[in-house]
Parts: structure tokens; C-alpha cells; sequence
């Protein structure tokens, strides 16, 4: 599959996207790459049937519809790059339109729902722990803090490094999709249980080995997506919620919106390059205040 090879290196080297966007193109357009297979065909000879009927087999297996959409920009990124390297005449895919991908609305917790998750999280100075669930909860408690404050997605909550803490300025710098900095402010809660743990538990983990990532393992390596997920499921399930990191990230940017915020100043902190984006959550807070309005009106 040389043309999805060279494809994937256009997205790396000229365009800069972040590693983990690159794969999410890999992996879409291989599962195409099959399905052209079994059809004779290959990446860089399809038609656009080919494309809608890999479509309506994704729908047919109840594929997410986010799962769509990302498969649709992906197979049109890559014609575009074909036709541009003259390997493919005419796009197929122009004029295909994405489902109404901002239908579903993100899914936010309540203000209440997040101190619960935060409790759960735990304190480490509570009585009658090892030293090493001491500074686990320290850390995990520190992430979930960081990530309620700041709304950062999860793979730049890991990528952290301890340069990348302003704790004077009570701020963070971020290094987001595309390889985007930004800067984002953090809350003195969040702020505190961070500076605890880099002075008082991060040493434990590091045992003298040196790591410039600001969560660390107890092997001393830099915390992975995976192993924060799982304490967060863990965190959910002790607070009655489902959760996961991103939920985090929706109720960041749905209760700024509902304190005041707006829509640059969140499109800024969330890191979003296009402000349709961040639109989305204007819909979850009137559907908030939709639903007061119904139970709470005398004629509603």
C-alpha cells in the first residue's frame, strides 16, 4: 500500500500532525485498504461506491458516528493528496458531506458529579496506607485535579514535563494537536496538589533516576494514556459515574460556559484551531437550561 505509505508521511513531515492523529489515519484507512482488498481493488483505484459502500458497512456494525466521520475525513485527506500527486485523476469523494457529526451532544457531569470523582480520587495523607499507595494517590489525584482545572485532553496531560509548570504564574504551557503550544491557567487546588506531589511523592517513583515528565511511574517512566484511563474507570465506578478523561474535558468546558465564559477565551484553553469546535458545548448548556426551564415553569 505504497500510496497510503507516502500519505501518512505527508501528514508527519509537511503537514506535522501529532503522532497519535497519524495513527487514527493509519489505522481507518487500512480497515478501508482491506475492504478494497476483498473487492480486487486497491488504495489509489476506487470509486466513490466503493466509499459509500464501505460506508454502509461500517453502519451495518453499528460503528459510532464519530467513528464515521473520522473514517470520511480521513479517505477524503487522502484524495486530496493523490490527486495532488497526480496518482489519482478525479477526487471521489468531493461533495461528500459527514454525517451530522454534533448531533450527540458531549456528555458532561455536574458540578457535584466532579467532587465526587475528585473525592474518590482519595487523600494520601489518610491513615494506614504503603507509602507506595501514598504516592499513587498523590499522583492520580494530582492528574484528575490538573485535568478538571485546565481541560487538557489526556495525551497532553501525560506529555507534561516539569518545565512546563509555572507555578508563580499559576500556569501551565501545553503542547497540543499539531504540535500547537499553548498556555492555560490552573487553579490553586490543582496547583497545590501538584507542587505536593512533585516535592513529596514524585522523588519515591523517580528512586534517583532522572525523568524530565512531570507524572511518572514507579518504574520512572512517563504515565501512558492507558494506565490513566484505568485509574479514572476506577474513580468512576467508586463515585457511581461513568468516566473517563474526556468527560472531564466536557464538563471543564461546559461549566466555564455556564459561569460566564466565552467562546474565544474557551477555544483558546481547549486548544480547538476552529471555533465550530468548541460551538459544540453552547448546545450543552442550553440543553441545561432547556431542562430547568421545563421543570420549573408553571406553563412549560
Amino acid at each position: 500500500m505504497a500510496p497510503l505509505k507516502d500519505f501518512l508521511i505527508y501528514l508527519s513531515v509537511e503537514k506535522g500532525l501529532a503522532p497519535n492523529t497519524v495513527e487514527s489515519y493509519r489505522m481507518d484507512l487500512e480497515k478501508f485498504g482491506t475492504f478494497l482488498d476483498s473487492r480486487g481493488k486497491d488504495v489509489g483505484s476506487f470509486l466513490r461506491e466503493d466509499v459509500m459502500d464501505f460506508l454502509d458497512k461500517m453502519r451495518d456494525e453499528a460503528y459510532a458516528i464519530s467513528s464515521v466521520c473520522r473514517f470520511i475525513s480521513s479517505v477524503k485527506g487522502l484524495c486530496k493528496f493523490l490527486v495532488m500527486e497526480k496518482a489519482m485523476d478525479e477526487d471521489p469523494t468531493e461533495n461528500l458531506r459527514s454525517p451530522k457529526k454534533w448531533e450527540r451532544v458531549p456528555k458532561a457531569l455536574s458540578v457535584d458529579q466532579i467532587m465526587e470523582v475528585l473525592r474518590a480520587a482519595g487523600d494520601p495523607a489518610a491513615a494506614g496506607r504503603s507509602p507506595l499507595e501514598k504516592a499513587l494517590l498523590s499522583r492520580n489525584s494530582a492528574m484528575v485535579e490538573l485535568l478538571y482545572s485546565s481541560g487538557l485532553r489526556v495525551s497532553e496531560l501525560v506529555k507534561l514535563r516539569l518545565s512546563d509548570v509555572n507555578s508563580e504564574g499559576g500556569f501551565i504551557r501545553v503542547l497540543g494537536k499539531g504540535s500547537k503550544e499553548r498556555v492555560v491557567p490552573v487553579n490553586p487546588r490543582a496547583k497545590e496538589k501538584v507542587g505536593r506531589y512533585v516535592t513529596e511523592f514524585r522523588p519515591f517513583f523517580l528512586k534517583g533516576r532522572y525523568s524530565d515528565y512531570l507524572f511518572v511511574t514507579n518504574r520512572g517512566a512517563a504515565m501512558t494514556r492507558q494506565r490513566f484511563w484505568q485509574a479514572m474507570k476506577a474513580y468512576g465506578r467508586q463515585a457511581g459515574i461513568d468516566l473517563s478523561p474526556h468527560t472531564v474535558r466536557h464538563s471543564f468546558a461546559t461549566h466555564l460556559l455556564d459561569g460566564g465564559a466565552d467562546l474565544r477565551s474557551l477555544q483558546k484553553m481547549l486548544g480547538h484551531s476552529d471555533i465550530s469546535t468548541t460551538q459544540i458545548y453552547t448546545k450543552v448548556t442550553m440543553d441545561r437550561i432547556r431542562k430547568v426551564y421545563l421543570e420549573h415553569h408553571p406553563r412549560a
